[in-house]
């Protein structure tokens, strides 16, 4: 399990989209035709929220058990590979800054298919198209960050329950359009 870290919200910053296609193509280059897309979720990808400088990425792959046999790969990039991390059907792995110690990537993979995917990039793009529900997010990131300044992992499940609440709308909203 990785440990906890500091929470540090910034305000947006457009060179979030760059670094996470940058990411992305790394990812590319290493799984290959295992790799079906790869997506910017989370506050990164939200404009105009602040965010914890860390890029939250899903690479959709054709097979979650194939993506195992690429650990060594990704550990060659410079990932922690946590396996499912308590999260069926996921692999999730995080990426640190050399130079600076910081978690700089999170990856969140899963199966083409899996409805993760889909719930995420459905309360990514709710937020996007709805500024006021996006300042919403954004106020209880604030009141969950000072409430755990700390603790990253408990800074999660401060927010858990809004972003719950939120996705039964975001997934309508996604799959109306």
């Amino acid at each position: 399990m990785p440990p906890p870290i500091p929470v540090e919200l910034l305000p947006h910053s457009p060179l979030w989209r760059e670094a996470a296609a940058r990411e992305g193509q790394r990812l590319a280059d290493t799984l290959g035709p295992l790799l079906v897309a790869v997506h910017h979720i989370g506050s990164t990808a939200i404009p105009d929220i602040a965010a914890k400088p860390i890029l939250d990425l899903i690479p959709e792959v054709r097979s979650i058990t194939a993506l195992d046999a690429f650990a060594p790969q990704l550990r060659a990039l410079g990932y922690e590979w946590w396996g499912e991390y308590g999260m069926a059907g996921r692999r999730y792995a995080t990426l640190t800054d050399g130079a600076t110690g910081q978690r700089c990537v999170q990856l969140h993979a899963f199966e083409a298919g899996s409805p993760d995917i889909e719930r995420h990039l459905a309360f990514r793009d709710f937020l996007r198209a709805d500024p006021a529900k996006a300042r919403a997010y954004e106020a209880m990131k604030l009141q969950s960050r000072d409430q755990h300044p700390d603790d990253s992992h408990a800074y999660s499940d401060a927010k858990s329950a809004w972003i719950q609440a939120t996705e039964a709308a975001a997934l309508a909203f996604y799959r109306s359009r």
